[in-house]
C-alpha cells in the first residue's frame, strides 16, 4: 500500500489502454468484466483511461461504472490538447465527453496527458491549469496531475511554475531508468524532489519487459523460475518511494491473474534482486532492439496508414534475438493490406506524436531494408 494524501492506495493499477479484443477489433467487455472483477475482489482499485483511448471509457462504464459502488473504486482519466482538440473549447470539452462515456459522475483523478516539449505550452494557452484547478474546487475532480514524456529540465520547469498539482504520472521501468530519451531516473528524482507522489505508466514498457532478450531471461530464471519476467519490472517499480500505484495495461485475464500473484501480498525487491535487475539493465543498454511501446499515438495521422508499432515488433524478433524468419513471417502478416515501411514518405508528423521521441522514419527505412522483399 502507498500512502496518498491519507489514502491507501494498492500498489498495482488497472491500465485501460490495452483492453482485450474481438476478432471484430471491439473490446472483449465480458473479459474486461472478468478481469475488473478479480482485479476488486483483490483488493485493488485504482483504474486509468484516457479521452484518447479508443473505446476505452465506454467499456469501464460497462464493465465497471455500472457494475459497482461508487466508493468501491478509484477511476482516473486524461484530457489531450494535440489529439482531437484543435481549440481551448473541443479540449475543455472533452471532461464532460469523459463524464457521459464513463458514468462516473466525478474523477478520482485528472490528468492533463502526455506532456512533451512540443505541446505543453497548449495547455497553458487553453488555461487547462485553471479548468482543471475549477473542476477540483466543484467537487468533480478529487486530485489532479500531469502525464509526462519529455526530460527532468522541463518537468522542473513545469513543477516549479505549478506546485499545486497533486501528483504526476511518469514513464519508469528498469529498461528506461538511464535511457537518456526517456530519463526515467532523473524524472523520477525531478518529481520527488518537488515532493510529488507518482504513477507510473509503461512499467512493462508496452509489454516488451514481459518477453525481454533471452540472457536476463536466464538471469531471472536462475535466481527465481517460478516469478513472471513481468514481475520482475512491476516489482521494481513498485519498490522505489513515492510511488502510488504503479499501472499495468493487462490485455487478458491470464495476465490479470499473474500481476495479482505477486502484486497483493506486495514484497518490495531485496538487495540480490535489485543487483539482478542492474545486470539486466546492463545487458539492455548494448541492446539494439528499438523501444516502441505500441501505444499507436504515431499512427493517427500517418497519411499512407503504415502500422508503424506492428513492423517495429516484426523487426525486434530480428533485432532481439535473431529469429530472421519469424521476423519476416510477422512482418508480412502486419503488411498484407500493401502499406509496408518503404511506403513511408518521411512526413515526420509519426514522430512528433512519439512519447518516446523514436526515429520512425529512420526506423522504417531499416525496416524496409531488412524485411521488405528483395
Amino acid at each position: 500500500m502507498s500512502d496518498f494524501f491519507g489514502k491507501n492506495v494498492p500498489k498495482l493499477g488497472f491500465g485501460l489502454m490495452r483492453l482485450p479484443k474481438l476478432e471484430n477489433d471491439a473490446t472483449d467487455i465480458e473479459q474486461v468484466k472478468k478481469m475488473v472483477d478479480l482485479f476488486l475482489e483483490a483488493g485493488f482499485t485504482y483504474f486509468d483511461t484516457a479521452f484518447v483511448y479508443e473505446g476505452s471509457e465506454s467499456a469501464i462504464k460497462k464493465a465497471l461504472v455500472d457494475r459497482y459502488p461508487r466508493n468501491s473504486y478509484t477511476l482516473a482519466t486524461k484530457i489531450n490538447v494535440f489529439m482531437n482538440a484543435s481549440t481551448a473549447e473541443e479540449a475543455k470539452e472533452q471532461f464532460n465527453i469523459s463524464l457521459e462515456r464513463t458514468g462516473a459522475e466525478y474523477f478520482d483523478y485528472y490528468l492533463l496527458h502526455a506532456f512533451m516539449e512540443n505541446n505543453y505550452k497548449k495547455y497553458d494557452e487553453y488555461k487547462l491549469w485553471d479548468f482543471v484547478k475549477e473542476k477540483k474546487e466543484k467537487g468533480l475532480v478529487k486530485y489532479f496531475g500531469f502525464s509526462y514524456h519529455a526530460g527532468p529540465v522541463l518537468l522542473d520547469k513545469i513543477l516549479t511554475e505549478h506546485p499545486e498539482v497533486d501528483f504526476i504520472q511518469l514513464q519508469i521501468n528498469y529498461a528506461d531508468w538511464e535511457n537518456p530519451e526517456v530519463s526515467s531516473r532523473a524524472n523520477y528524482e525531478v518529481a520527488r524532489k518537488h515532493g510529488k507522489s507518482i504513477t507510473v505508466m509503461e512499467p512493462i514498457k508496452g509489454g516488451s519487459l514481459a518477453n525481454p532478450p533471452e540472457e536476463i531471461k536466464r538471469i531471472f530464471k536462475d535466481y527465481n523460475p517460478n516469478m513472471s519476467y513481468a514481475s520482475w519490472a512491476i516489482r521494481f517499480v513498485a519498490s522505489l518511494d513515492g510511488i502510488i500505484t504503479v499501472l499495468s495495461g493487462m490485455s487478458d485475464i491470464n495476465q490479470m491473474k499473474d500481476n495479482i500473484s505477486y502484486m497483493k501480498n506486495f514484497i518490495p525487491l531485496n538487495d540480490k534482486e535489485q543487483q539482478i535487475i542492474q545486470k539486466a539493465q546492463n545487458i539492455l543498454g548494448h541492446s539494439a532492439v528499438i523501444p516502441c511501446t505500441s501505444c499507436h499515438y504515431c499512427t493517427e495521422g500517418c497519411p499512407k496508414n503504415i502500422h508503424i508499432p506492428d513492423i517495429f515488433s516484426a523487426m525486434n524478433k530480428q533485432l532481439g534475438s535473431g529469429q530472421i524468419d519469424n521476423a519476416k513471417l510477422l512482418y508480412d502478416k502486419v503488411t498484407s493490406d500493401g502499406n509496408r515501411a518503404s511506403d513511408c514518405i518521411k512526413c515526420r508528423q509519426c514522430e512528433k506524436a512519439c512519447p518516446q521521441h523514436l526515429p520512425i522514419t529512420d526506423y522504417l527505412e531499416q525496416a524496409a531494408k531488412m524485411l521488405d522483399p528483395k
